[in-house]
């Protein structure tokens, strides 16, 4: 992959891969750092892209899977990153607001996939249906229905 070919990925793709890396890690640093990985990955394996997919697709199936690998080691770098940026000025001063936030939280934490990462992808990571459908390899018409669904059970969830 030519110098001028990497800087194109990057600067086409950069800020999509690291909002979909941020609803998994929830954590910008270690955002970035997979985003990072994810491109160094692509340009090293770019003869390994087939081309079944679009860039961007392939871009975010390698963000997912690094996403993924630093969820499962649970690493203390995370847990002291998080540490670090907990902050009593980043507390919200309406409790209300903080007791329905952390509600919907633990709501769509027990959600199961995939409606939780579509749910995410599309509130958090500001998708579109149709990036979300290619990112599942699904039609952008699945990723509506799925998600419809995802924001029914969490509206159940809530009312109870």
């Amino acid at each position: 992959m030519s110098r001028t070919d990497t800087e194109k990925l990057y600067n086409t793709y950069y800020m999509q891969v690291y909002s979909y890396v941020m609803t998994m890690v929830k954590n910008t640093s270690v955002a970035e750092e997979i985003t990072q990985q994810t491109f160094y990955k692509a340009m090293v394996g770019k003869d390994k892209f087939r081309g079944g997919s679009s860039e961007y697709t392939w871009l975010c199936a390698i963000a997912k899977n690094l996403s993924l690998d630093e969820l499962r080691k649970g690493s203390k770098k995370t847990e002291a990153l998080d540490e670090t940026l907990c902050d009593d000025t980043n507390i919200a001063d309406d409790t209300e607001d903080h007791d329905t936030s952390l509600r919907i939280h633990l709501v769509l934490h027990k959600l199961e996939e995939p409606y939780k990462e579509v749910f995410q992808l599309r509130v958090f990571g500001e998708l579109s249906f149709r990036d979300i459908g290619r990112i599942f390899g699904k039609t952008e018409n699945w990723a509506r229905v799925t998600y419809h669904r995802a924001r029914m059970k969490i509206q159940n969830e809530m009312g109870d």
